[in-house]
């Protein structure tokens, strides 16, 4: 079994790196290690018409001894502000991590599926409650929040239709800075609270 797992990877990791799909729909994996195969880096490229759109974003992924027979353990590593993905941890709620799992799976089918999850947010079954509620509630905040994150930490590229919100929210980041607050904790609480500055300062002293 602990062979197994090891074989099954290396054929995978050249499946993507062959993989025209995968190249078309700039996704890859990379061995951080060449001696321990158990942990790899994944690759993901925003998929077109969605706030993360040329967002480059980054994925760990951890192989257990039990693979291709359970799922690998996979999280992403850039901060991404989605439904379906946890803001602070970078934990992912998607089926097929889950108990939809099946061993002809390939870590190809896993991060294909996660950048499908970009276009396709699933709110009603959120790891973010904080974001599907905003998902739902204000989608045209959502949209512009989550380009914000994309452009911050997945060096996604600006737009000007957008550049005088994110110019906004710049500026709402920077004043609590100046109060001392962390820029990510900062950038969170305002993405949290509608980036309503007030409330984002009292949610982080309160």
């Amino acid at each position: 079994m602990a062979q197994l797992h090891v074989t099954r990877v290396r054929r995978e990791f050249r499946e993507v790196v062959n993989s025209e799909e995968a190249q078309a729909c700039a996704i890859k994996v990379e061995i951080i290690n060449d001696h321990d195969l158990t942990k790899l880096r994944g690759f993901i490229t925003g998929p077109p018409d969605t706030p993360f759109e040329g967002g480059k974003f980054i994925l760990d992924i951890q192989i257990p001894e039990s693979y291709p027979f359970n799922p690998p353990k996979v999280k992403f590593v850039t901060k991404i502000w989605h439904p379906n993905i946890s803001s602070v941890t970078g934990a992912i709620c998607l089926d097929i991590l889950k108990d939809q799992w099946a061993a002809a799976m390939t870590l190809r089918t896993v991060l294909l599926s996660i950048q499908a999850l970009l276009q396709a947010a699933e709110p009603d079954d959120p790891q973010d409650a904080v974001v599907a509620k905003q998902y739902k509630e204000s989608p045209d905040l959502y949209k512009k929040t989550a380009r914000h994150w994309s452009q911050k930490y997945a060096n996604a590229p600006g737009e000007k239709d957008l550049s005088m919100d994110q110019s906004e929210f710049d500026d709402k980041v920077k004043q609590l800075l100046v109060m001392g607050i962390d820029q990510d904790q900062a950038r969170a609480a305002l993405s949290t609270h509608g980036w309503d500055v007030e409330r984002a300062i009292d949610s982080i002293f309160s």
